[in-house]
């Protein structure tokens, strides 16, 4: 569940220090301590801020099989149901999206190759797929700026030029993937992020829904997942791995991935009921 506040005031480095104005602040904290994830968001390239007009919000909904999204203007956090949204009912202050949309991470106060990388990709993708992108706060994964978020599924790409941004948003529009630089779903473990991963690649399966996890065990380091392709099961098997990061000390020694061990189709288990003497 994602809760997104147009604010295009200085962003702090962590939304949970609360160092924005009350009815902004108000919003993240009940948005905290509902587990819904908050995100600041600005059109790109636009810094002027409005009074007086209200504030303007996106609610997404990524769980399950029919993520929507939704938006409306509030005059202040008692106008914005977010239980309902927990609950996966559209707010009566929000109206259903027909398009997605798309986010940019460029928060230079958590990270500056975020705002290096992703403002200038930002724009670039704002003028192919206008009233769509908005840049954001922070989303995680700093060491694959430039980041793209698509909602409502909640899908991230990472490590995006302006030309991947782009195939990567017409192609989410379509209801497919990209594998190409696909981070995962958020919500979802970073093993079994990998593990749909390996399953997709295995299978050349691009549709965002067709792929799920049905269930998966650790033994370690070690993780073991079944993974249903459309009519298909594959067991799967990830480990970690790790590898120099391209920025270096800048975000991080090195950067946690994951080796396939194995991947297998299951055969289907017919049972047959014995006829009756």
């Amino acid at each position: 569940m994602w809760l997104l506040v147009e604010y295009t005031g200085p962003w702090p480095s962590h939304l949970e220090s609360f160092e924005l104005p009350e009815n902004i602040s108000e919003l993240v904290r009940r948005a905290l301590e509902r587990g819904i994830r908050p995100q600041l968001i600005r059109r790109p390239g636009k810094r002027t801020r409005t009074r007086d007009q209200g504030i303007r919000v996106l609610v997404a909904y990524a769980a399950g099989d029919n993520p929507w999204l939704a938006g409306g203007v509030i005059a202040g956090p008692d106008d914005l149901d977010l239980d309902a949204l927990v609950a996966g009912v559209v707010p009566e202050s929000c109206i259903l999206e027909d398009e997605p949309v798309f986010l940019v991470c460029t928060h230079a106060k958590r990270n500056a190759c975020c705002a290096r990388i992703g403002l200038p990709l930002a724009r670039s993708l704002a003028q192919s797929l206008p009233d769509r992108v908005w840049e954001t706060s922070h989303v995680g994964g700093d060491r694959y700026a430039a980041n793209l978020v698509c909602l409502p599924h909640g899908i991230f790409y990472g490590s995006m030029s302006q030309a991947a941004a782009l195939a990567a948003a017409n192609a989410y529009r379509t209801g497919e993937i990209i594998l190409d630089r696909y981070r995962g779903r958020a919500g979802i473990p970073e093993p079994l992020q990998a593990v749909e991963h390996f399953a997709r690649a295995h299978t050349g399966e691009c549709s965002v829904g067709v792929v799920a996890v049905e269930s998966s065990r650790s033994d370690g380091d070690v993780t073991e997942a079944i993974v249903r392709c459309g009519d298909v099961r594959f067991q799967v098997v990830v480990e970690p791995s790790a590898f120099q990061t391209p920025c270096g000390a800048v975000c991080a020694d090195t950067i946690t991935t994951y080796r396939l061990v194995s991947l297998d189709r299951l055969t289907p288990v017919r049972y047959a009921t014995p006829a009756l003497a």
